[in-house]
């Protein structure tokens, strides 16, 4: 396994199930992309919906909620400022309009830890703690930062959300399957979504892949 995941969780990688490390895997040197295809449950609460309509505009958090949501998940590794890095794209289409969650992941081998960062721009970074427990990889969120004009204010305390993220494969249903929570010790959830999609590479197209984030220095 190579990719900024498998630098992270080192022998651990062993432990996962092929699939979900093949999905993982991807390198800026590889030829084509993972495309997921599928419906997700979408969950959300009610004391920060204000503040989910303003998230659209940056390919970050939204208000709807729905049952069988059509969803598609693009994977790609890609190198931005030198340094390995794995962009995912989800789309999840309601009936009315089509919402974006975008993240830009990146190692940093000099102190062994992974960056998130959300959106387009990547204005939201928060540090990754990824773990393997039954085959399936989980992600929790850890230290979490505002990234203004290169510089990183960190969220403290109440501002920051806990994130947890599921990533799995069904042999019996031959899907993934993903489970991912967004909560903040205030209000409670802020958004959440889980559900199975069927995966298949197909070739790179890198004018629907440009990273929404080009950071050239990373917290500290």
């Amino acid at each position: 396994m190579t990719g900024v995941y498998a630098a992270k969780l080192a022998d651990e990688t062993d432990h996962l199930h092929e699939r979900v490390r093949d999905r993982y895997a991807l390198a800026s040197t590889d030829e084509y992309v993972c495309v997921g295809r599928g419906e997700m449950d979408i969950t959300r609460g009610t004391l920060l919906l204000p503040g989910l309509y303003a998230m659209p505009h940056w390919n970050l958090l939204f208000p709807e909620r729905g049952e069988a949501v059509p969803f598609t998940v693009t994977t790609a590794g890609v190198e931005v400022a030198g340094r390995e890095a794995l962009i995912t794209q989800r789309a999840f289409t309601f009936e009315s309009t089509t919402r974006r969650f975008d993240s830009l992941t990146v190692y940093d081998d000099d102190r062994d830890r992974l960056f998130d960062f959300l959106g387009r721009g990547g204005h939201i970074v928060s540090e990754l703690h990824p773990r393997v427990e039954s085959s399936e990889l989980v992600i929790e969120g850890g230290k979490q930062w505002v990234r203004v004009a290169g510089q990183y204010l960190p969220l403290a305390g109440p501002m920051a959300a806990t994130v947890e993220v599921r990533d799995n494969f069904l042999d019996s249903e031959d899907r993934f399957r993903v489970r991912a929570e967004v909560t903040n010790p205030l209000v409670g959830e802020i958004l959440g979504y889980s559900g199975t999609f069927t995966q298949k590479t197909e070739s790179r197209d890198m004018d629907s892949l440009r990273p929404g984030a080009t950071p050239t220095t990373l917290p500290a």
